[in-house]
């Protein structure tokens, strides 16, 4: 039996193109870090209609509580240093760093879950990791795909790796997390303090007047991104109970081949040879990942 099965797989592919449809809606937003809060506001509301359909809140113990706390907070780092990245450093060179979480998930996997991982699934893995790292590069040469490591010193590529492992470590948090609690309440737990976490930032005097004006730009933008994150939250949770962790993440990079699908289709953008090149590399790392 593959360590992945369909339905997993079919869970995180979901999750990955709803991930890339909210953020699609981020980059239509005017204020993008009050959009963000709006969005999980939103989504937070929802979770709380779906509570009496999926049953009693079970008691959370100290341990499930400090996993959603502590995976929160990885989360909100990881985006705290990818943006500082994106905004010190050049996008060519910063993101592939970025995708860097997919080198350390598969060593944690084996090493603090005990997950196995076959040849194909490894050799999966590796072409995801290529792809997602190659999408971003100006050209594909040698001197260009080891550009981002002659730059170590550059603050951006610092925050780009630190971005990297922090959502590695925040990955491991999250599958601890749905096996020691049923998927939809642990989301919810950690929903809750992102939200938290994310308020906290917002009360600051420098949001103040923005956070309704933000509402009144993008009232139907809010609207929609809130079932749109909700719902990749809760496949891709769903989908790494299921499935080793060391699948599970580089599977939903999926989400960077429905990147640039979007981008071609509905926003004209470019599609070069190298994100073409990328994408494939992307696909037939999911294909290894299932068959092995």
């Amino acid at each position: 039996m593959p360590a992945m099965s369909s339905l997993a797989l079919t869970l995180i592919v979901i999750s990955a193109l709803m991930h890339a449809l909210w953020n699609l809606l981020v980059k239509r937003s005017r204020d993008k870090t009050v959009f963000i809060w709006w969005m999980f506001v939103c989504s937070g509301a929802m979770m709380n209609l779906g509570l009496p359909i999926v049953g009693a809140f079970p008691l959370p113990s100290w341990e499930v509580i400090g996993l959603a706390a502590a995976g929160a907070g990885c989360f909100m780092l990881y985006h705290l240093f990818n943006g500082r990245a994106y905004h010190t450093g050049d996008l060519s060179l910063t993101y592939p760093l970025s995708q860097t979480s997919m080198f350390w998930v598969p060593i944690w996997g084996i090493l603090l879950l005990g997950e196995t991982i076959s040849s194909l699934g490894l050799a999966g893995i590796a072409l995801i990791l290529f792809g997602a790292y190659c999408v971003q590069l100006r050209v594909l040469a040698w001197r260009e795909i080891t550009r981002p490591f002659r730059n170590l010193q550059d603050p951006g590529v610092m925050a780009a790796l630190a971005a990297g492992f922090i959502y590695s470590i925040g990955s491991v948090v999250d599958k601890k997390g749905v096996m020691a609690y049923p998927p939809f309440h642990f989301t919810y737990l950690l929903v809750a303090f992102m939200l938290l976490f994310m308020t906290l930032n917002i009360l600051r005097p420098r949001f103040r007047g923005r956070i309704l004006a933000e509402f009144h730009h993008s009232r139907r933008l809010v609207l929609l991104s809130g079932p749109i994150m909700m719902g990749s939250f809760f496949t891709f949770r769903y989908g790494l109970q299921m499935a080793p962790m060391s699948y599970a993440v580089p599977v939903r990079q999926v989400s960077l081949l429905i990147g640039v699908l979007i981008g071609v289709l509905f926003l004209g953008e470019a599609c070069g040879r190298i994100r073409f090149t990328a994408a494939l590399l992307i696909l037939a790392g999911v294909a290894l990942i299932r068959l092995g």
